[in-house]
């Protein structure tokens, strides 16, 4: 699992939703602590943007055991206006060197609400 080692700088590029969505299409198996570890926020944060991201349409949440897996849709889009064109799989692979295990899932855009 990839280990943020350096702290970030006062503001990044992604939001913690994008944050959140890049540790779960690197490790679909990812634990919620260690999402909440990379990231740089709470436990409880991640839940609720995990949450958001279900409700969105854009996470799918598996129970496998004891455990959750979860699987992005990839063939879903941005949801502001400025980036509605982009295909959620299409800035995967830019932001992962396209490492990601993600499968698409039926279904066109994700949500029509707004981020």
């Amino acid at each position: 699992m990839l280990r943020v080692t350096t702290p970030s700088p006062g503001w990044t590029f992604l939001s913690n939703h994008g944050h959140v969505l890049v540790s779960l299409a690197l490790d679909p198996d990812v634990r919620m602590r260690d999402v909440a570890a990379l990231v740089g926020i709470t436990e409880r944060a991640v839940q609720m943007i995990v949450r958001d991201l279900e409700d969105a349409g854009f996470v799918v949440r598996q129970r496998v055991g004891r455990r959750n897996r979860y699987t992005v849709v990839t063939r879903g889009h941005f949801r502001h206006p400025l980036e509605d064109h982009v295909r959620v799989g299409d800035f995967l692979a830019l932001v992962t060197g396209d490492r990601t295990p993600a499968q698409p899932v039926s279904g066109g855009r994700a949500s029509t609400g707004r981020a």
